[in-house]
């Protein structure tokens, strides 16, 4: 979940070439809206989107009884988040993003690492 279009894209390519099967959404909204979003294996969601933080995201799925790893992405300083949100979420990865740094965080939230 990015609301960039372009970052967005990015980390679906790069999931996708590690054998993950990857649904993107350029809101929480369309998250939420989706019946296949409480059967993923995994969220990875920015902190800050329009209309819906990756937060209240979160929420909306834990709400619905989806309980599996998320991973929060931010441009904001990690040590403010992980005392605020740093329970909810397994990973908090700061931007810009590496991609190997990434692909470690979901391989483990998913079990592959």
């Amino acid at each position: 979940m990015e609301d960039d279009s372009a970052v967005r894209r990015s980390i679906q390519l790069i999931l996708q070439a590690r054998g993950y099967d990857v649904r993107a959404f350029s809101s929480g909204a369309l998250a939420l809206a989706d019946p296949a979003s409480v059967s993923a294996a995994c969220l990875v969601t920015d902190y800050r989107m329009a209309g819906m933080s990756g937060l209240d995201l979160l929420r909306g799925l834990r709400a619905v009884g989806w309980r599996r790893p998320a991973i929060l992405i931010t441009a904001h300083r990690s040590d403010y988040i992980e005392k605020s949100e740093g329970v909810l979420f397994d990973e908090i990865l700061e931007k810009p993003l590496l991609d190997r740094r990434l692909c470690a965080c979901v391989d483990r939230a998913t079990g592959r690492a």
